[in-house]
């Protein structure tokens, strides 16, 4: 990667007769705006992009009996424990703003100590993915400063501010950056003290503790961050046209202002998925890995408690927002609890009449109902003049039966039946519903009952060699049923569906995707639907098996971890 140089320039500092110098807050502040060469969004696009073209690279081999590029023989070489025996020199990190190189193995200082001889294949692995830590948290952190200088501190900007404006806008991004700024100096004096890194978990390990709350209450304000922008969009002229004068600044290299915002989220998730990396590489058994599982269980504990309070603030703000919608025709139900949460929600259209082939051929036999799907309650609507929803039945969740109908010709595709055990009149109901596609008949009656056994219910997940897929192109969640998805995100593919989704584009209709795949993310075990353009499935086994061998070391011991803090308590 090409900002290593400058991060290193960025870390630290040696005085002239080579012992290691001290760097103050200030002069950090002032190499990183002078001298790193990428903002951090564009060192994870950069960073996502590499791991994707790799992957392809070996997913090319698909013949199990070929050897991937990672599995060749290295060539020999004398044992680790060699370096005990010989003292490696320190590295002068300090560079000239003009110095690139792609990797920690590629830096002068490395290739001169004759290190790189002593190291075995893996360890040398291991260094680079603790020295992207490093180099991706000073990134960070110049991004972070661009948004606090450019942005937050403009002169122009706070006049149209009102404090309060501000203070949702921005949050505590302060303290956020000033908790990177206290890690990064505790990596960079890290990697001053030797030339090959002894370690960098422990330091995520204690700032995660003792530092990284300040993420999830940045993180937790994130709903009301983005309504309040788009409130100041639309009612502040003039905070519109200076946001959109700040974004043209060369500093920002083209991004958004809202890209900066998201920075702390896009962090601390990406920090994870760095120690993760890390704890693929490190020895088993050892010191390093018992530090690596450490510092992961903690920072998927901050993760975790950022990920709930975004989720509770916008449920929230979800439940308020359908309740104002909704219009009792029966006994009125309450919608907002603190235990209740949508599902999904959408149209259908409801099939009446009696089923014969002569009266299928009328469309009066459809009319449009609109549900809203909640953890514990379906909600059957019909919609209203005024952006308004009239409700005509109800049934608790755990009351839903469905059942596919047998294949009766093009007039009953993609229909279904929906059986409420006890309605909203304490009565059974059916209902004859049609989607508009067979991928949104499948996730309609995969969330109505998702604990019933129906013909689309899938096993693949048991098998050994589950199908996997690997995110290539980013996609944000339409529905509470889908899965965002960031680049070079792995996934098992738990189900698909082959029907396509087409639209106008142009001057004719274009299929958009294939289809819709439902998944589970590896690295967190979050399921969700998402469409299948937005991945290649990976082709190659043993990258498959390799994935799942990673995946299940990292939770596996994460688990056994669990067990024994369990048993101490118990003792």
């Amino acid at each position: 990667m090409e900002l290593l140089a400058a991060a290193l320039s960025a870390a630290c500092a040696l005085d002239q007769d080579g012992s290691a110098g001290q760097l103050g807050s200030g002069q950090l502040s002032d190499l990183l705006r002078s001298l790193l060469g990428l903002l951090y969004q564009e060192y994870r696009d950069k960073s996502t992009r590499e791991e994707i073209e790799n992957r392809r690279l070996q997913d090319s081999q698909t013949n199990p009996e070929e050897t991937s590029p990672s599995e060749e023989t290295p060539p020999e070489a004398e044992p680790t424990s060699t370096t005990e025996n010989k003292a490696p020199p320190q590295i002068n990190l300090l560079r000239n703003s003009n110095s690139r190189f792609n990797l920690w193995q590629d830096l002068p200082e490395i290739r001169s100590s004759g290190v790189l001889s002593l190291l075995q294949p893996d360890e040398i692995k291991l260094q680079e993915a603790m020295f992207e830590l490093v180099t991706s948290e000073a990134s960070y952190y110049k991004s972070l400063n661009l948004l606090v200088s450019h942005f937050m501190e403009n002169e122009r900007l706070k006049k149209i501010l009102h404090p309060s404006e501000a203070h949702i806008l921005f949050s505590n991004v302060l303290d956020v950056m000033a908790v990177s700024e206290r890690f990064l100096l505790d990596l960079e004096q890290r990697v001053e003290e030797n030339i090959v890194i002894s370690d960098v978990c422990d330091i995520v390990y204690q700032h995660t503790v003792n530092h990284f709350s300040v993420y999830i209450t940045y993180v937790s304000n994130q709903t009301y961050q983005e309504r309040a922008y788009k409130q100041l969009l639309q009612d502040k002229p003039a905070f519109r046209e200076v946001i959109s004068q700040l974004e043209l600044d060369p500093k920002c290299k083209g991004l958004s202002f809202s890209s900066f915002l998201i920075l702390p989220f896009q962090r601390i998730t990406r920090l994870k998925l760095l120690v993760q990396n890390i704890l693929k590489k490190v020895e088993e058994k050892s010191d390093r890995e018992s530090t690596a599982l450490d510092a992961h269980k903690e920072l998927e504990t901050v993760v975790k408690a950022c990920n709930e309070g975004v989720r509770k603030m916008s449920r929230t703000e979800q439940m308020i927002s359908i309740q104002k919608k909704l219009e009792f025709k029966i006994k009125s139900v309450p919608i907002i609890s603190h235990s209740r949460w949508l599902l999904k929600q959408g149209e259908l259209q409801q099939m009446n009449g009696p089923k014969t082939s002569r009266t299928l051929r009328t469309k009066k036999l459809f009319r449009e109902i609109y549900l809203f799907l909640f953890n514990d309650l379906l909600v059957i609507c019909r919609q209203i003049p005024g952006d308004k929803y009239q409700v005509f039945d109800s049934a608790p969740r755990g009351l839903l039966r469905v059942e596919e109908l047998e294949d009766q010709g093009q007039s009953l595709a993609n229909v279904f039946i929906l059986r409420l055990l006890e309605n909203a009149d304490d009565r059974e109901a059916s209902y004859m519903l049609k989607a508009s596609s067979q991928s949104e008949m499948k996730r309609w009656m995969i969330s109505l009952a998702p604990n019933r056994r129906t013909k689309f219910v899938s096993f693949t997940s048991r098998l050994v060699d589950c199908p996997q897929i690997q995110c290539v192109h980013p996609y944000v969640a339409q529905q509470p049923d889908e899965l965002s998805l960031e680049l070079a995100d792995v996934l098992n593919i738990l189900d698909k569906t082959d029907d396509g989704t087409w639209d106008r584009v142009g001057m004719g209709w274009e299929s958009l995707w294939k289809g819709w795949i439902f998944g589970e993310r590896l690295h967190d075990q979050e399921r969700g639907w998402f469409p299948s353009s937005m991945g290649e499935e990976i082709l190659n086994p043993k990258i498959r098996a390799q994935n799942l061998k990673e995946c299940f070391r990292v939770h596996k011991s994460d688990d056994s971890q669990r067990r024994k803090l369990g048993s101490r308590n118990r003792q």
